[in-house]
């Protein structure tokens, strides 16, 4: 069974507060609850982590080494600012996911900027929780 790692960046842990007009009324708590049963459709072992701390997400990913299969990862606002991260997701060549729960294309023009865009397989956008979902089918597909 393959092994997933899912990273969930800064202010994910305030989802269903922070600005619902753009990423909806839905909770962190079920954001993870449909991650959950999404790998356990797909037939994944799924382990989720989220931190505010840019460090915390390098570190987290480094570990990942020889454990995991796959990673998701929604970098959130580090997206934009973090090329730290993509240097680590580079450096343990699993193969990456990028993930947003809101459309980037549409949103400020800062925002468009993606530093870990070109070191994942693949980046899925403005499709909510269900990004997550295909996410997974895509690392699910991925041949290591």
């Amino acid at each position: 069974m393959k092994k997933v790692l899912v990273i969930n960046g800064p202010n994910i842990n305030l989802l269903g507060l922070r600005e619902p007009e753009i990423y909806g009324s839905k909770t962190y708590k079920e954001l993870l609850i449909f991650i959950d049963k999404a790998a356990e459709e797909a037939e994944i072992d799924v382990h989720c982590f989220q931190s505010n701390s840019e460090a915390a997400i390098i570190d987290e990913v480094q570990n990942a080494y020889c454990i995991y299969d796959g990673i998701i990862i929604n970098p959130a606002a580090y997206t934009h600012t973090s090329i730290a991260i993509a240097d680590a997701i580079k450096a343990v060549g699993i193969p990456a996911v990028e993930v947003h729960l809101s459309d980037l294309s549409k949103r400020e023009a800062y925002r468009q900027i993606s530093y870990v865009r070109e070191v994942c397989c693949a980046t899925i956008s403005g499709k909510g929780f269900e990004g997550y979902s295909e996410a997974i089918n895509v690392l699910k597909n991925v041949k290591k």
